[in-house]
């Protein structure tokens, strides 16, 4: 199992999602937190555009990352977003998002969540896995490309499991 498997159950993963905008994203995502994880839909829109206004979380090539610290979160917790049309993000290459995984972190969160990021990073930036994601048929089919991708750095995920 990898490191991503852990933080995705396949209830997180919503396709074909119809939403305008960043904000409609992040209150997707906070819906998503809030069925799944208890997490008031409110906290996690807030938390998410907290570190949106430090910078875009978008990576390029149509995908983003947004993320967030969470008080009284025990454990980091993701949700994936494949959207119905691409939005605009800020993007560093001017492409809109069309795949997003949302990361929810501890309020203390430790060098695990920037090992996540990196982990996550390193997916996306795998081209062919990426246009695997965004053509998959449903939330299944892109759950298993999540977690059956396998990590180049074996030692990130050793450290991140421990």
């Amino acid at each position: 199992m990898n490191l991503i498997a852990r933080l995705l159950p396949l209830e997180k993963i919503q396709v074909y999602l119809a939403v305008s905008s960043k904000k409609s994203l992040f209150e997707q995502f906070g819906l998503l937190f809030e069925n799944h994880n208890s997490i008031a839909q409110s906290l996690v829109y807030e938390s998410l555009f907290v570190r949106e206004r430090l910078g875009t979380t978008a990576l390029g090539h149509g995908v983003a990352m947004p993320h967030g610290r969470i008080k009284g979160l025990r454990e980091a917790t993701g949700a994936l977003i494949r959207l119905a049309t691409p939005i605009p993000f800020d993007a560093p290459d001017g492409q809109p998002v069309r795949l997003a995984f949302a990361l929810l972190v501890p309020e203390r969160a430790t060098e695990k969540h920037l090992q996540i990021l990196s982990a996550l990073a390193q997916l996306f930036s795998d081209r062919e896995r990426r246009e695997s994601m965004l053509s998959a048929p449903d939330a299944s089919a892109l759950h298993q490309l999540m977690t059956t991708w396998h990590n180049s750095d074996a030692s990130t995920q050793r450290q991140a499991a421990a």
